[in-house]
């Protein structure tokens, strides 16, 4: 689909304005940088929790380096620069917490790929999905699911059966179905008024179509639960942009995907899409002084007019409005004090922040570096004006109070 240069909410501007997006600044964390006797890296989703004014991150980890976990972090985002060399001191790793099995045993290697969470707006617990696999090593069903903050295992939310992977490890024979391998359950997102939890493929379902090319692009699933039953509900068609640039190899990797979504108002969402490309000419470069091959987009969507498809098991010649999406920000296009690119790693995790001093909220990216060296765990903060005064209200969960009422149990701060 065509998309436009500018939001819903106002034209991208550099100064401060009606639904303006301003880059504040990054810090990147050294590689192989031990916390609290683990290897920080892989980090594939982040929340803000307000009444600690603290940040939780859940790192990829499927327990090779460490136990699968999520880490406690403090951000200063007064000392995020904008700088190709922005240093670290304005993140600081608080608490590491190993996710539990429903039995209550740390997953062993290969069986759980941590990709998304958010805390619960009702009892503070913290929810999270995991991307599940479809490799010659075996299938793994996806997952969203509820722990405590103790990383002890609460609940599962009901995942339809058209999800779960079925047939060939390639997924490209006649009869596959479910998720595509590596492009699964990445987002992670619960609705404004508290009661609904979003979550939604990278790319489409291998009955559904193939995956994003640089010619097309592919049809993800959000699918919606209900919070305090877990049970399914409503889908909607995400429409997955073609890849963006070319590899620098013909036949190299190139992949985009819908990799987190965050709530900001009924029915309207914003999503990070992240297109890779081997050895493309990206803005900026890495550690090791290459393009990084990434391109980071944040669009607004909108599934108010789009079509229910959870009666359908395949989108295979049927018909259904998908839901509408914009263009908000290319980060390609942000620049360091100094004019240089920013330069962007695997960037697969949003947060609203905290409040700034001038009224605007901050909006927190981070990215996943796979534990590699020639890649880099990147913190990039934004300035976000929301588009009428005290929209997305910082809200701090009261974790003591005994209702099922969301709103009662989250307070404004």
């Amino acid at each position: 689909m065509a998309l436009a240069a500018a939001s819903l909410f106002g034209p991208l501007q550099a100064q401060a304005g009606p639904g303006s997006l301003d880059y504040l600044g990054q810090q990147i964390v050294p590689h192989a940088l031990v916390a609290h006797g683990t290897i920080v890296g892989g980090l594939s989703g982040i929340d803000y929790d307000a009444c600690t004014q603290r940040y939780l991150a859940i790192s990829d980890d499927r327990s090779a380096t460490g136990p699968a976990r999520f880490y406690g972090l403090q951000l200063d985002l007064s000392r995020f620069a904008r700088s190709g060399s922005p240093g670290h001191d304005g993140v600081s790793f608080t608490s590491v917490t190993t996710i539990l099995r429903p039995d209550g045993t740390p997953f062993p290697a290969n069986e759980v790929d941590p990709e998304s969470l958010r805390l619960h707006p009702v009892n503070g617990h913290l929810l999270w999905s995991n991307e599940g696999q479809r490799t010659g090593a075996g299938l793994q069903n996806p997952t969203v699911r509820e722990m405590a903050r103790d990383g002890s295992h609460v609940r599962d939310f009901a995942v339809p059966d058209r999800y779960k992977p079925a047939g060939s490890a390639a997924g490209q024979q006649a009869g596959d179905r479910g998720i595509a391998n590596n492009l699964a359950f990445e987002a992670l997102t619960v609705s404004t008024d508290g009661r609904t939890l979003y979550t939604a493929t990278e790319n489409a379902l291998v009955q559904d179509g193939p995956p994003a090319t640089l010619a097309a692009g592919s049809n993800a699933r959000i699918l919606a639960f209900d919070l305090a039953s877990g049970a399914a509900g409503a889908e909607f068609v995400y429409p997955v942009s073609p890849v963006v640039n070319p590899p620098a190899r013909a036949g190299g990797l190139a992949t985009n995907g819908l990799v987190e979504l965050l709530a900001i108002a009924p029915g309207e969402l914003l999503a990070v899409e992240r297109s890779f490309s081997a050895g493309a000419a990206t803005p900026g470069s890495g550690p090791r002084g290459a393009p990084t091959g990434n391109t980071i987009r944040l669009f607004h969507v909108d599934i108010r007019d789009a079509s229910d498809i959870s009666g359908l098991d395949s989108l295979v010649d049927q018909r259904f409005t998908a839901a509408r999406k914009t263009l908000l920000l290319d980060l390609s296009d942000l620049r360091n004090d100094d004019g240089s690119a920013l330069a962007l790693d695997n960037v697969e995790a949003i947060t609203l922040g905290p409040l700034l001093p001038d009224g605007r909220r901050s909006l927190v990216l981070v990215s996943d570096n796979n534990f590699s060296p020639s890649q880099f765990t990147q913190f990039i903060a934004l300035a976000w004006r929301p588009p009428a005064p005290g929209a997305l209200a910082t809200r701090c969960i009261d974790t003591t109070a005994a209702t099922t009422d969301p709103a009662a149990a989250a307070t404004p701060r």
